[in-house]
């Protein structure tokens, strides 16, 4: 992958949108917001061992979170950002679903704590120190962010011109080889892949414009 799109650290959500949530009936607002994250949750939960409908439950739950935390929002530089709020919530809906859950259950009790005291990783889920979740979040939220540009200016050009994009940037094929199979010449290539990674990178740059802060609570 090229370094405009490795080098991006999605650390940020936008400022607007979050202003938009604050609103009930802004329903565009809400399908961009679940659009984007909604994946993201599914995906985190699903790594951390949970099964597909617990991992949907929890996204909803965390969803829910945001949605009753949204009427009380306040950009405030002095919190924390928006995203470590989110992998907060998220942590802690994750640990109460794995210590409801029968598969926990049977699970501590056929396998108890080792003679040095070793507890599942799900159980340390928690504690910041040493968390795995934080490294599964860390890759996934890059990941989906990059996904949502994606689709975005997907929507916005030629499918060849995103067939382009997608050898050249994404799968790193050689220019020569991409005209050779799709019959046409190198200064096509070029073209396609700066327009849409012109248009990649400004996707991008929207959905990290800002540090939010964590609502209240």
């Amino acid at each position: 992958m090229s370094d405009h799109v490795a080098g991006h650290k999605f650390d940020h959500t936008r400022a607007t949108l979050l202003a938009r949530l604050r609103e009930s009936e802004d329903q565009a607002a809400w399908l961009e917001f679940f659009n984007i994250y909604w994946p993201l949750l599914v995906s985190v939960s699903r790594r951390s061992g949970l099964s597909d409908p617990d991992a949907q439950d929890v996204a909803q739950d965390v969803l829910g979170a945001v949605a009753r935390q949204m009427p009380e929002f306040r950009y405030d530089p002095a919190r924390g950002s928006f995203k470590a709020w989110l992998l907060t919530v998220t942590r802690r809906r994750i640990a109460y679903h794995w210590r409801h859950t029968e598969k926990e259950r049977h699970y501590r009790q056929e396998r108890p704590p080792t003679r040095t005291g070793e507890t599942s990783v799900m159980e340390r889920l928690p504690d910041r120190r040493n968390d795995p979740l934080d490294a599964v979040w860390e890759a996934e939220w890059e990941q989906h962010i990059l996904e949502a540009a994606l689709r975005r200016v997907r929507a916005r050009v030629t499918a060849r011109q995103f067939q382009i994009y997608t050898l050249a940037v994404l799968q790193e094929v050689p220019i020569r080889t991409i005209a050779s199979a799709l019959a046409i010449n190198a200064a096509q290539v070029y073209l396609a892949k700066h327009r849409v990674g012109r248009l990649v990178r400004a996707e991008l740059r929207r959905l990290s414009k800002l540090a939010i802060d964590a609502p209240d609570g």
